[in-house]
C-alpha cells in the first residue's frame, strides 16, 4: 500500500530533513552526549487510521541509521496509547529526526483518517469514494497513498495518466462533440464533465463512457442519474462533504470525488517518547 521505494519519496524525505536539520541539530549537539544511546516510541494519542509509518526507516537511514521496528502498517485503525513503532540508536540521531518523522505520520495519518470517515459514510452502497488532485504541492504521491490507506480509491495521479474533459476544456475545444472526438487519440480512460441536459445528451450520443456531474444537489443528482440509467458510469463532485456525502451516495452514482479528503484533512495527534537504554 505504501511504496516508499520510489525516487520521488526518497527525495521528499531528503528535502524534509534538510529543511529541518540544515547544518545540524545544535540543541542536541550541545546538550546530548554523542555516544549516548536511546530508544524512542511513536504513540497514537487519539483514534486514527495510520499512514506513512513506512517512511521511518528512510528517515533514520538518511541520518546515519537506527534500528526501526514497525508494529502496525499503514491502513491500521489505532486507538489512544497504541504503540506504532519503536526506534533505537544514537540519542542525537533520534532527536534530530523526531519532528520530521512526526510531521509525516501526523499529516498522512490525518489524510487517511479523514478519508476513512468519508468511506464509512457511504458504507452499504455501491459507491467508490475518490480523491482528487487537490493535494499539497510536492506531496501528492504520499497524500494519495495515505488516502488509499484510508480506503479511498485513487483518481488520476496527474494530468498525464487520464483524460478528464472539464468545462473549460469543452469551451476551448468548441463543444462536447469536438472535445470527445479529439480525445479519441488517447489510449486510456476518458471522462467528460457535463453541465446541462443538452451536454449530457450530446456526450451520450458521442459514446461517452464516463460522466462527471459537478455541483448538483442530491435531488438533482438523483434525477440526472435516473435519466442516464446506466448508459455511462457516473461521478459526482462539487460541494460534497461528510455532512452530505451519504445523500449523494444514495442518489446512485458509481463514484463520488471529494477534494476535502486531501486539502482539508487535519493532522492527528501522535507523540514520540524518548527513553535512555538500560535505565
Amino acid at each position: 500500500m505504501f511504496d516508499v521505494d520510489h525516487e520521488d519519496i526518497r527525495n521528499i524525505v531528503k528535502r524534509a530533513l534538510a529543511e529541518d536539520i540544515g547544518g545540524g541539530d545544535i540543541t542536541s549537539q550541545l546538550t546530548v552526549p554523542a555516544e549516548l544511546d536511546a530508544c524512542g516510541s511513536f504513540i497514537a494519542k487519539q483514534e486514527l487510521v495510520l499512514a506513512g509509518v513506512e517512511l521511518l526507516p528512510l528517515i533514520y537511514a538518511a541520518r546515519g541509521g537506527a534500528s526501526v521496528t514497525v508494529f502496525h502498517p499503514s491502513g491500521t485503525h489505532l486507538k489512544p496509547t497504541n504503540v506504532i513503532a519503536t526506534v533505537t540508536g544514537r540519542a542525537q540521531t533520534l532527536l534530530e529526526c523526531e519532528r520530521v518523522a512526526l510531521n509525516f505520520m501526523q499529516r498522512l495519518s490525518g489524510v487517511a483518517t479523514f478519508a476513512n470517515k468519508h468511506v464509512q459514510e457511504v458504507a452499504r452502497t455501491n459507491v467508490k469514494v475518490l480523491d482528487t488532485r487537490k493535494t499539497t504541492p510536492g506531496l501528492r504521491r504520499l497524500e494519495k497513498m495515505a488516502a488509499a490507506a484510508g480506503g479511498v480509491t485513487n483518481h488520476r495521479a496527474g494530468l498525464f495518466d487520464a483524460v478528464l474533459i472539464k468545462n473549460n476544456h469543452i469551451t476551448a475545444a468548441g463543444g462536447v462533440r469536438n472535445a470527445l472526438k479529439k480525445a479519441q487519440a488517447f489510449n486510456g480512460p476518458v471522462e467528460i464533465e457535463v453541465r446541462t441536459k443538452a451536454e449530457l445528451d450530446e456526450a451520450l450520443a458521442c459514446g461517452a463512457t464516463r460522466l462527471l456531474l459537478d455541483n448538483l444537489t442530491p435531488a438533482e443528482a438523483s434525477e440526472w442519474l435516473r435519466y442516464i440509467n446506466g448508459r455511462a458510469s457516473s461521478e459526482l463532485s462539487g460541494n460534497i462533504n461528510l455532512a452530505n456525502i451519504r445523500q449523494y451516495a444514495e442518489a446512485g452514482p458509481d463514484f463520488i470525488s471529494c477534494g476535502a479528503i486531501t486539502h482539508s484533512a487535519t493532522a492527528v495527534d501522535i507523540s514520540f517518547r524518548l527513553e535512555l537504554k538500560n535505565t
